[in-house]
């Protein structure tokens, strides 16, 4: 059964101490997995009050809040592209976030089209100068989105996209209009969401129990470079260590992609709500399109 790792990446300091903390113990475990970075400014600063209210501010660390607030934001792409050009080069796939995560996170669900095609090309041509080519997935910064963006995925050329959470990969329905690009959900907790419910202690047990009977079509998970690849990196290991004693493989989202017959994908409505844990909105995959 496959387990797919889906590591999200939205800060300079992020890039610079997790991610390369996060591709060497991932090679300890022999597991893969996709890093979805944030190519342009480093707003994090801005992310204070949804910190706060997340309860997240004393795993992120103070210096990453006073850029975009005390001190103008840098660009996580111009300065830390050989970091992310290693990962891809270590073996593991590479695909698009944001171009700033925070402004994503905090507009876009109520967004224009029009600021919403504007942040995604930015973002697919920051992607394509650091790689030398258009990601082929986008996985939204908060799983946060709209009607735009949602098309945007068809329009821009994304194989897959990672921008909800749910149960099974689908093809979203969004007010009654089909998105021709598959939808491979978030399917359990994320760590801090379980820290919360669980506690300290309990957390990585808890996302484990969640783990033991798994969808057909496997799961995916979603790790921060800001969390697990720096403050929860123990925890985070317990997660891989007990994902091998389930006899869980460990890989990344295309190969989950990979092994999904994407013509006979359900299709699901996708709406904003709450799941435990989350203080935010999130896009969520709801019933299944004219289901009975």
């Amino acid at each position: 059964m496959k387990l797919a790792l889906k590591i999200d990446v939205q800060t300079v300091r992020g890039t610079h101490q997790g991610v390369p903390r996060l591709v060497e113990l991932l090679q300890k475990h022999n597991a893969t997995a996709s890093f979805f970075f944030c190519v342009g400014p480093d707003h994090s600063g801005r992310m204070l009050k949804r910190l706060l209210r997340g309860n997240l501010l004393k795993y992120y660390g103070l210096p990453s809040l006073f850029y975009g607030t005390l001190l103008p934001g840098p660009d996580i792409g111009k300065q830390c592209g050989d970091i992310m050009r290693k990962a891809r080069d270590a073996g593991f796939e590479v695909g698009l976030q944001a171009y700033d995560a925070a402004a994503w996170s905090n507009h876009a669900a109520q967004s224009t089209a029009g600021w919403c095609e504007k942040q995604m090309r930015l973002g697919r041509e920051r992607f394509a100068e650091i790689f030398g080519e258009p990601p082929a997935a986008h996985a939204a910064a908060g799983w946060q989105m709209n009607l735009y963006a949602y098309r945007l995925t068809q329009r821009l050329g994304f194989v897959y996209c990672s921008d909800t959470r749910g149960r099974c990969p689908f093809i979203p329905i969004y007010r009654g209009e089909i998105i021709a690009c598959p939808q491979l959900p978030t399917t359990l907790p994320t760590l801090d969401e379980a820290i919360k419910s669980a506690g300290m202690g309990a957390a990585a047990d808890h996302v484990l129990n969640l783990s033991t009977n798994p969808p057909a079509t496997g799961h995916l998970y979603t790790l921060r470079a800001e969390l697990e690849g720096m403050k929860l990196t123990p925890l985070f290991e317990r997660l891989l260590q007990g994902w091998r004693a389930q006899g869980y493989e460990l890989v990344a989202t295309r190969e989950l992609y990979s092994s999904l017959e994407t013509t006979k994908l359900p299709r699901h409505e996708v709406t904003l709500g709450k799941l435990p844990g989350s203080s935010e909105t999130l896009m969520l995959q709801t019933k299944e399109f004219l289901a009975g």
